[in-house]
């Protein structure tokens, strides 16, 4: 993600405008992502100043102005026209395992609490978020790329809704500097911009196909074997459900362009969410996925109970079969019911009155799946991430129950799940969030990827099917990586 030096030049100031160069230079510095100068402390006012710019494609600013040596994050439901870029850090922070979620949620309170709002803030787009990543494991080995949990207020991020589109840049006051000032400039280098730059993504460069190795890192009997155990293990009563993660290593002779492909993967899957999410070490997890965890706006939650899953057909004839046989089917049927009821439980056992959509199919380009929209009233006491720590790990994406599903998920597979099938997302100022299950996902380093997939087993599964239906979802990344 190569960015320009003259992809943001910014305008000449006013001759009647006395700047203050060193925060000219840390203006100038922090937008190209250059490291803190100063040391952010929760006693520090953040100004964060809002304003509307022309309509631009969030993900062409993250190509134009981030690079690998920072944290960003990138989040699009092409359906509802809705996208968020983040770049660059004014306050970060790790929570570790045990406490992850409280500890995330009182970082998130902190952030919020220092920020001074500016600006345009009277639009419900204009609001600055504190993004977050969390791991599948609370605990993580020192070697694995990303933290038990990643929290970051951006210095930098570009919201949009249909063709509104807002800026929000959060700056810390420093001692001693003039308030009214800082804002001054902060606004004139923000309308000063040439956004016209970041109307599109640039596709120039080698556009020739990569030459690509793909080796798998668990072979097919290996994980035809594991399935196996599982039913062995289901039959005995041990437990009801388990989902088994797969991945595939691939390599090219040149370095992957994470932008490039994530602009592959809206084209082909504009009915998931799109995401990706760095270390700042030049590693990226982003993917594809179908499946939104939690959504909360104005109070009210949305979260989807989304298993079973079937092939789409060739033809209309045969799609509509095929989701008839979907929903007919008893194994993946009961595979549904178990992540619905979970989730319903465990909205209510504190004290949220869920109430749940009929069944329905969540149809997708390569695949389709059984689906059960629930929603509830979230009152103002029952912070976002008390939710995210109750329904994570959900059944779709460990199995029932959750414990002894966790502990045989670690015994069989034979790779570090890392961010796949975790929370991803964020939360805003007033308490809104958005987060996904990093699933149809994949790690990018260089020239190397891992691609990410499961299967949920229950009784009646059989293991050459279910390495075909795995195959299937890893497809979709290998076309848009390649």
């Amino acid at each position: 993600m190569t960015q320009s030096k003259s992809s943001m030049s910014f305008a000449t100031q006013s001759s009647n405008l006395i700047l203050d160069s060193n925060i000219d230079t840390e203006l100038n510095n922090f937008w190209h992502n250059k490291q803190l100068s100063f040391a952010v402390t929760e006693d520090t006012e953040i100004i964060s100043f809002s304003c509307q710019i022309p309509s631009v494609d969030p993900l062409a600013c993250l190509q134009k102005f981030s690079d690998s040596h920072t944290l960003n994050f990138y989040w699009e439901n092409c359906s509802k026209q809705e996208a968020v870029a983040a770049w660059g850090i004014t306050k970060s922070s790790y929570a570790e395992s045990g406490s992850r979620f409280s500890f995330a949620q009182k970082f998130i309170q902190n952030c919020f609490k220092q920020i001074t709002r500016e600006g345009a803030n009277t639009s419900a787009i204009s609001k600055p978020g504190v993004f977050c990543g969390f791991t599948f494991f609370s605990e993580v080995k020192e070697s694995e790329p990303f933290r038990s949990g990643t929290l970051f207020l951006p210095r930098f991020q570009i919201v949009k809704k249909n063709k509104s589109c807002y800026l929000i840049v959060n700056f810390p006051l420093n001692q001693g500097q003039n308030k009214s000032s800082l804002l001054q400039q902060i606004k004139l280098k923000a309308t000063s911009v040439d956004w016209s730059e970041v109307e599109q993504i640039n596709v120039s460069g080698n556009n020739s196909l990569l030459s690509i190795d793909r080796e798998q890192s668990q072979d097919p009997d290996y994980f035809k074997s594991v399935v196996q155990s599982a039913l062995d293990s289901i039959d005995k009563g041990e437990l009801s459900k388990i989902v088994i993660a797969h991945t595939t290593e691939i390599r090219s002779a040149i370095p992957f362009d994470v932008i490039k492909s994530l602009a592959n993967l809206r084209s082909l899957h504009p009915d998931c969410y799109i995401f990706a999410t760095s270390n700042g070490e030049g590693q990226y997890f982003m993917g594809a996925s179908p499946e939104r965890l939690l959504s909360v706006q104005n109070q009210q939650l949305v979260t989807d109970a989304l298993a079973g899953s079937a092939p789409r057909g060739a033809n209309n004839t045969e799609d509509l079969h095929l989701a008839n046989l979907l929903l007919k089917n008893r194994k993946e049927k009961r595979e549904h019911h178990a992540v619905r009821d979970f989730m319903i439980e465990r909205l209510k056992s504190v004290g949220l009155k869920a109430q749940q959509l009929p069944l329905q199919l969540l149809k997708l380009s390569n695949i389709q799946h059984l689906w059960t929209p629930i929603y509830a009233h979230l009152p103002a006491d029952i912070q976002p991430l008390e939710i995210i720590e109750l329904l994570h790990p959900t059944p779709a994406v460990a199995g029932v129950s959750t414990n002894t599903a966790c502990e045989k998920i670690r015994y069989y597979e034979k790779l570090d799940r890392s961010l796949y099938a975790a929370p991803l997302g964020w939360v805003d100022y007033d308490g809104n969030c958005e987060f996904i299950v990093g699933i149809r996902s994949a790690l990018i380093d260089g020239d190397r990827a891992t691609l990410y997939a499961g299967a949920g087993i229950v009784s009646g599964s059989n293991p050459d099917r279910e390495f075909d239906e795995v195959q299937l979802k890893l497809q979709s990344l290998l076309k848009a990586l390649v």
